[in-house]
């Protein structure tokens, strides 16, 4: 097989999974490791995929963020497990920062019974923490047009009204140099405070965001704990850098 084909099995491959081991490459193409290794070294020399230990991840533009109906349709199933085990840890009393984005957003329906104060930036959240009688504060700001966020200068000095005994925040990427990341770097000032206003926090993450790497850098990983669904072979030495991760599977 042809140098070119295989590097087109490649990038089919990664398209429609994102990762790939090196391993099922060398049984789908019927080539040798060494091959495949050559072909995985000169498809990110092009800047097409990144090498990980064991495989290769799918290199997506660092600043580029889906909107938030994608991000609602994508692994539902691992969001809602990742939400129910983050909201377990959640006692009644307690007051919360809950970020926007779609992995928090299934956290409601989960504290439903537990009295609790909720402080968000997410209209949504907020909406449907009013409707199932959920004390909830909707801090101010700039309402970001992708994914309905509220950001922005306002955002962060409403957040200096509240202390918070956790906090459950969304990334993009989960990596060992550049830490936690996103790709809106007002958004990743926000999150960054919120935490540094919590006695903990917790990073929501399914496992696709494990060696990604987006352009703002919010908190370093040793900062907070994870919650994800499972860790891919791909998370390497990440895993070490984190305090606790939480696997729901």
């Amino acid at each position: 097989m042809l140098a070119e084909k295989r590097q087109q099995i490649i990038m089919k491959q990664l398209t429609d999974r994102h990762v790939v081991k090196l391993q099922d490459l060398v049984s789908l193409m019927h080539a040798s490791e060494s091959t495949v290794r050559r072909d995985l070294q000169e498809l990110e020399g092009r800047h097409l995929l990144r090498r990980v230990h064991g495989g290769a991840l799918l290199v997506r533009p660092r600043n580029d963020e889906p909107d938030m109906a994608t991000k609602t349709a994508r692994n539902i199933q691992k969001k809602k497990a990742i939400a129910k085990f983050a909201a377990s840890l959640v006692k009644d009393k307690e007051c919360i920062y809950l970020d926007a984005g779609t992995t928090t957003l299934e956290v409601i329906p989960f504290l439903k019974d537990k009295h609790v104060t909720v402080v968000t930036n997410g209209p949504k959240h907020g909406e449907m923490l009013a409707e199932q009688n959920t004390v909830c504060y909707l801090i101010g700001g700039k309402v970001k047009r992708s994914t309905k966020a509220v950001i922005g200068s306002i955002a962060v000095q409403t957040l200096n009204l509240f202390r918070f005994d956790k906090a459950f925040v969304g990334v993009n990427g989960i990596d060992t140099e550049m830490g936690f990341t996103t790709p809106d770097p007002e958004e990743a000032m926000l999150k960054k405070h919120a935490s540094e206003l919590a006695e903990q926090t917790y990073v929501l993450a399914d496992s696709s965001k494990f060696s990604e790497i987006s352009s703002c850098k919010i908190i370093d990983l040793n900062q907070a704990d994870v919650i994800t669904d499972s860790l891919p072979d791909t998370a390497g030495s990440s895993i070490s850098e984190i305090t606790r991760v939480y696997c729901c599977s």
